[in-house]
């Protein structure tokens, strides 16, 4: 079984800045796409960003400038980079992760915990 440990977030005051990571653990034999969502309260949960083990990145259009995904392919962890953060980027945050845990078995997506990310005006 994979599960995601996300670490992170916090609160901060408009402009200021944050990160997130990710990190999965259990049977991993190889991670295809990473990618972080939000949700916040009354609201649908929402693709923030997403990279390919390529390093292709794609973000929504609220965030490009400001936030920037990353990832290390080595040890298989998820980052996202907030910077200039508003009072609407305030939300719970996921991680994301395609794992193909064996050989045998075909890829799924795993999800983080949430970490809560709130924007102070």
């Amino acid at each position: 079984q994979v599960q995601l440990v996300q670490s992170g977030g916090g609160l901060v005051q408009a402009g200021g800045s944050l990160d997130l990571s990710c990190v999965p653990n259990g049977s991993i034999l190889r991670v295809y796409t990473m990618g972080w969502y939000r949700q916040a309260p009354g609201q649908q949960r929402e693709l923030v960003a997403r990279i390919t083990r390529g390093q292709v990145a794609d973000y929504q259009d609220s965030v490009k400038g400001r936030f920037t995904i990353s990832r290390d392919n080595v040890m298989n962890i998820a980052y996202l980079r907030m910077n200039s953060l508003k009072p609407e980027d305030t939300a719970l945050y996921y991680c994301t992760m395609d794992v193909q845990p064996t050989d045998h078995e075909g890829y799924r997506t795993y999800w983080g915990q949430g970490t809560q990310v709130t924007v102070s005006s």
